[in-house]
């Protein structure tokens, strides 16, 4: 039962009792509609679409396994070793990694794509166990909840290559813009998203139309959970993301297993990586925090640890920029 509002009563001179009209129930007060992003949610809404290519061709290819994305940890644990060798066994259920840094105008988004395998199936290449590649993408604090995307840069290799979607205000800086950003609609949020696209066996990264899917091939989107592709050509795969930073995640394990050393992943020959090839390197593979373009400005691992400046040097960027962190835990 509601409960009664206590009504104050004055006499008038007749003797008449009078509730006083500013007694009558309030207006109810408005409610604030505003919604107050995380930084997780602000990851999840600007995360790729993401296309794979797929080459089932060779036995390193385990029939398309090798080119499928997974966590570091598929094979249920962290030694690095033992990837290449568990790539035909071990749960391909799809993750990206992501991580944040912050300044007072922009978020600075990286995802990162694990492969357990960079293979081949040509005597004249080589291949390496663990691979990583990915993008950073600039995020405007424009006021809306999820910002404004303004700029994006990939990794393939040992390149970095610079992007900018439709309606930016950013232009090309120390470096050529490489093309455009593409967008696709999300048919798990309804919302749109840019578009990567990784080559098959070595998995260099770019935006959509630098690489594209070449006969089969999966489209991984971003959801809530985590699949594994039906089939080689499978066209709508969804993929969780994994936070860098989580408590036992890859941040936290940077000096012990599956690192060989600072920033790259620890990588033998075992498994018969290398068979049938010009050879295997080993500890070839590198998280975010060890990527390098030796043509480029930026150190190693920038792109993680220094994003501002980073975009601040390939970019000529139109209104507020701050390159004053105030949340980076990379440093």
């Amino acid at each position: 039962m509601p409960r009664a509002l206590p009504i104050a009563l004055t006499v008038c001179a007749a003797g008449a009792l009078i509730a006083p009209a500013a007694l009558a129930p309030a207006a109810a007060a408005p409610v604030s509609t505003a919604v107050t992003a995380t930084t997780a949610d602000v990851a999840r809404r600007w995360a790729p679409v993401h296309y794979q290519d797929v080459d089932q061709t060779g036995t390193h290819a385990l029939g398309g396994r090798s080119d499928y994305i997974t966590r570091v940890d598929f094979d249920g644990d962290w030694n690095g070793l033992n990837n290449w060798d568990n790539a035909g066994t071990g749960s391909m259920a799809a993750s990206a990694y992501w991580s944040s840094v912050e300044t007072s105008t922009h978020w600075f988004l990286t995802y990162t794509f694990f492969h357990p395998r960079d293979w081949t199936d040509s005597f004249f290449d080589t291949e390496h166990e663990n691979d990583a590649e990915g993008v950073l993408l600039a995020v405007e604090k424009d006021g809306t909840t999820y910002g404004k995307l303004r700029a994006a840069v990939t990794v393939a290799h040992t390149n970095f290559y610079s992007y900018l979607p439709g309606g930016t205000t950013w232009s090309a800086g120390g470096e050529s813009v490489d093309g455009t950003l593409p967008m696709q609609a999300n048919p798990h949020d309804g919302l749109s998203h840019p578009v990567t696209a990784q080559e098959a066996k070595g998995h260099g990264l770019k935006a959509r139309g630098g690489y594209d899917i070449n006969g089969d091939g999966v489209i991984y989107f971003p959801a809530t959970s985590a699949e594994a592709p039906a089939h080689p050509d499978d066209r709508d795969v969804r993929y969780d993301l994994v936070d860098v930073f989580a408590s036992g995640g890859l941040w936290e394990r940077r000096s012990t297993t599956p690192f060989a050393s600072w920033g790259s992943f620890a990588g033998d020959t075992s498994g018969g990586c290398g068979s049938g090839a010009i050879g295997c390197s080993a500890n070839a593979a590198n998280a975010p925090w060890g990527w390098d373009d030796g043509d480029d400005v930026p150190g190693r691992g920038a792109l993680a640890t220094d994003p501002a400046g980073v975009m601040a040097s390939y970019f000529t960027i139109a209104g507020s920029f701050s390159r004053t962190y105030t949340s980076n835990r990379f440093r």
